[in-house]
């Protein structure tokens, strides 16, 4: 379970960006977000800005330099549901699940948008966009 890369719209291979992070224990895949110039956990309706690219057995010192992937609209991420999502259809937003790694089948402030699913059960992989919730509708 994790925010990987399914496809790129234009083919481009995105770059890997090196900013310091908070004391977050990083996962390949890991949704974040920048705060006070460090990474840190995205989670909920915050809008993530950055996948890591790394893992880390244990909480880094704050500071530490990881790298990660800047999200963009072109990039359609591959994750898991951690909720049962039987009544989410393409195109709505869904929120972040805690952990960081998967997205929830609540819409309320969604900031990641549906493109595609192979089910609705937990565990079941889904593709989305990182895009943020639509400020006019709450997501």
């Amino acid at each position: 379970m994790a925010f990987l890369i399914h496809s790129v719209e234009g083919g481009y291979i995105p770059s890997w960006e090196y900013h310091p992070a908070g004391a977050i224990t990083p996962k390949v895949g890991l949704a974040l977000t920048q705060t006070s110039g460090n990474y840190a956990l995205a989670s909920g309706t915050t809008t993530p800005t950055y996948i890591s690219m790394m893992e880390a057995e244990a909480a880094l010192t704050a500071g530490t330099i990881i790298p990660a992937v800047k999200v963009s609209e072109d990039i359609i991420w591959e994750t898991e549901w951690s909720a049962a999502a039987t009544s989410i259809k393409a195109g709505q937003k869904v929120t972040i699940a805690t952990d960081g790694l998967r997205v929830t089948a609540t819409t309320a402030g969604g900031v990641a948008q549906v493109v595609d699913m192979d089910g609705t059960a937990i565990g079941d992989k889904v593709r989305v966009r990182l895009v943020g919730p639509d400020p006019t509708a709450g997501g």
